[in-house]
C-alpha cells in the first residue's frame, strides 16, 4: 500500500479499536474518546485530561447531537489537528 493508503487504513483501525469498547460499535462515547486521546494523542492533547475539557471537545465534535463521535466527526477532528500541525511546521525555520 502507498503511504496515503496506509494512513487511511490506520485511521480506520484506530477509530474501530476505541469505538468497540462500549455502547455502539460505530461511535466513540465520551469515555472512549477520552481514552483514545490519552493513548493516541498524548503529545498533542496531554492537557485535555480534565473532565470539562473532554466534555467540551465532545460537544464541539458532535455535529449531530447524539453525545457520541461517529467516524465522520472523528475524521473532521483528525483533519483539524492535521491542519494545525501543518501550520505549525510551516512556521518553523527550515534546516539548511
Amino acid at each position: 500500500m502507498s503511504h496515503l493508503e496506509t494512513a487511511i487504513a490506520l485511521l480506520i483501525s484506530v477509530f474501530d479499536q476505541y469505538a468497540c469498547g462500549e455502547g455502539k460499535k460505530d461511535t466513540l462515547s465520551k469515555a472512549e474518546l477520552k481514552t483514545m486521546m490519552e493513548k493516541e494523542l498524548p503529545g498533542i492533547l496531554g492537557n485535555a485530561k480534565d473532565k470539562d475539557d473532554c466534555d467540551k471537545l465532545l460537544k464541539d465534535l458532535d455535529e449531530n447531537g447524539d453525545n457520541e463521535v461517529d467516524f465522520q466527526e472523528f475524521i473532521i477532528f483528525v483533519a483539524a489537528l492535521t491542519c494545525l500541525g501543518h501550520e505549525r511546521f510551516e512556521k518553523m525555520p527550515k534546516k539548511k
